[in-house]
């Protein structure tokens, strides 16, 4: 059960709750919080002061005056009218990921929600309802407000949820659990809707997906090592101390680990003085990306804990302030930088799997892994498509962050398009995935004629692992089964492993 507070939620308690399913329960602290929040909303509505969002309409229409008697109205307007969302749902654990950090945000007591509503987001997080969300359609400032509508849709029993990969109405779900939707008093729409949670949802997935591949590029590029005879000498940890980033001192450190025992690795002189890039310059490739994912962290947990909607109230509400907490400048900036350090492990497997499949650059490996060169064509196509996809990722890392079109008749005049970055950054992740995917089903073709005796025992105990499933290149086949598969394999570690582990 994790605790929140509206602060110190960190990435490896999401991936608890997100992959884990983890329970939530709320603060005691934070509960009373949200109650004194809650009240200060009813003294402005019963003292008739006018604050944007409570007796005010919205954007271009916060100069327009609500009655009391319409604050309920107001609310349910809003929802359905920016639930306007359009395209393929978000993953299901990026709805999952979008309750728990709306629910942590306004913890913080700062919204005048009801504790009512919390509640029930948290029952939600515990039994599994999970809002069906489109992913297109957010701006990513005034909060992703469409993406947040279709989640506060559900809470009112419209819109759907996910059940068994189908989307059923909400309120039928209501109905099995016994429980009535919620009915939005004053404010509690926009306190739902304003905020960066689902460009910080899903920038989660995305940070928890990268870090599992970060570590997992390491032992497939050491894999590669091995088939090519690399030579180790580059790796010395002197040679990276006396530049001084640490993260490239501990990519150096890991390899070495993974490659410790091994006989098809080299000295610098014994075949070669030196390697290729892809090979020789692995440390300092693969630690300039983790120092991209130590600042993408570092801004996750930032927001994951922030209060991003707006109005805020403080000072016990003597003072309600209109700011631009919900502007996703901060994440969409992130997600952009995440997109070109993930693009670029791709990029560099690439390289490599271009290096264990031709003949002139392969240390003698058969040309293309083939059984049968000439007649059988064996990986030659796979290089193909690492190329494909590592060509698609140049696109898709086009900042989303530099472009931005008014909206609200100018009110809203300069959006961070965050979400979009986040979309983009996740299609990344994935291309990568799949071109790692295709480097160690080379590499394991490659030690496989080198001789998988004379590997590392730690590398050997992966590739008898993947050989359970990933049968050696006998002839021809359709490869692109053996990608996906591999594939699914360097997916689930997301699911299984926590935290930092130089061997899995």
């Amino acid at each position: 059960m994790i605790n929140l507070t509206g602060n110190g939620l960190t990435l490896e308690n999401m991936r608890a709750i997100i992959y884990q399913n983890e329970q939530v329960c709320l603060d005691e602290h934070a509960i009373e919080k949200v109650v004194n929040s809650r009240k200060a909303v009813e003294k402005i509505v019963k003292d008739q002061r006018t604050v944007y969002g409570i007796n005010t309409g919205f954007g271009k229409f916060s100069d327009v005056s609500i009655e009391e008697a319409d604050t309920r109205a107001l609310q349910l307007y809003l929802i359905r009218s920016h639930a306007c969302g359009v395209g393929e749902p978000f993953d299901e654990i990026v709805s999952r990921a979008m309750i728990v950090l709306r629910l942590n945000a306004l913890l913080k007591g700062f919204s005048g929600i009801r504790l009512e509503v919390l509640e029930r987001l948290a029952y939600m997080v515990n039994n599994r309802i999970h809002p069906v969300i489109p992913e297109q359609g957010s701006l990513g400032a005034s909060g992703d407000l469409a993406p947040l509508a279709h989640l506060a849709l559900v809470l009112i029993g419209e819109g759907f949820v996910w059940q068994e990969e189908k989307h059923i109405p909400s309120r039928e779900i209501w109905k099995k659990h016994h429980l009535q939707p919620i009915i939005l008093e004053a404010k509690e729409g926009l306190a739902l809707i304003n905020g960066t949670q689902a460009m910080t949802a899903q920038g989660v997935i995305n940070w928890l997906e990268s870090a599992t591949l970060a570590y997992q590029s390491e032992w497939i590029a050491a894999m590669t090592m091995e088939a090519l005879h690399g030579i180790t000498d580059a790796f010395h940890p002197a040679v990276h101390e006396a530049r001084g980033y640490p993260q490239q001192v501990e990519v150096a450190l890991r390899v070495l680990k993974w490659l410790e025992g091994s006989k098809l690795v080299t000295k610098q002189g014994e075949k070669r003085v030196q390697d290729a890039y892809s090979l020789r310059c692995i440390p300092q490739i693969h630690g300039a990306s983790w120092q991209v994912l130590d600042y993408v962290k570092e801004k996750l947990e930032i927001e994951m804990n922030a209060a991003t909607d707006n109005p805020l109230i403080v000072e016990n509400g003597e003072l309600v302030i209109s700011g631009g907490n919900f502007h996703g400048q901060p994440i969409a900036f992130a997600m952009d930088f995440l997109k070109i350090g993930i693009a670029e492990l791709a990029n560099v497997s690439e390289r490599r799997i271009e290096r264990l499949v031709n003949p002139q650059l392969n240390e003698g490996l058969p040309p293309f892994l083939s059984p049968q060169p000439g007649l059988q064509s064996g990986a030659m196509i796979l290089q193909y498509a690492a190329a494909s996809l590592v060509s698609e990722n140049k696109t898709l890392a086009h900042p989303a962050s530099v472009d931005s079109i008014p909206s609200s008749a100018n009110q809203e005049d300069h959006v961070s398009m965050g979400t979009i970055g986040a979309r983009h950054a996740s299609l990344i992740i994935q291309n990568a995935r799949r071109v790692l995917a295709i480097e160690v089903f080379c590499a394991m073709q490659g030690v496989e004629y080198r001789g998988i005796d004379l590997m590392s025992p730690t590398l050997l105990e992966k590739w008898h692992s993947m050989r359970a499933f990933i049968p050696s290149i006998t002839e021809d086949r359709i490869f692109s089964v053996d990608v996906e598969k591999l594939n699914i394999y360097l997916k689930e570690e997301t699911v299984n492993k926590k935290g930092k582990q130089v061997l899995s």
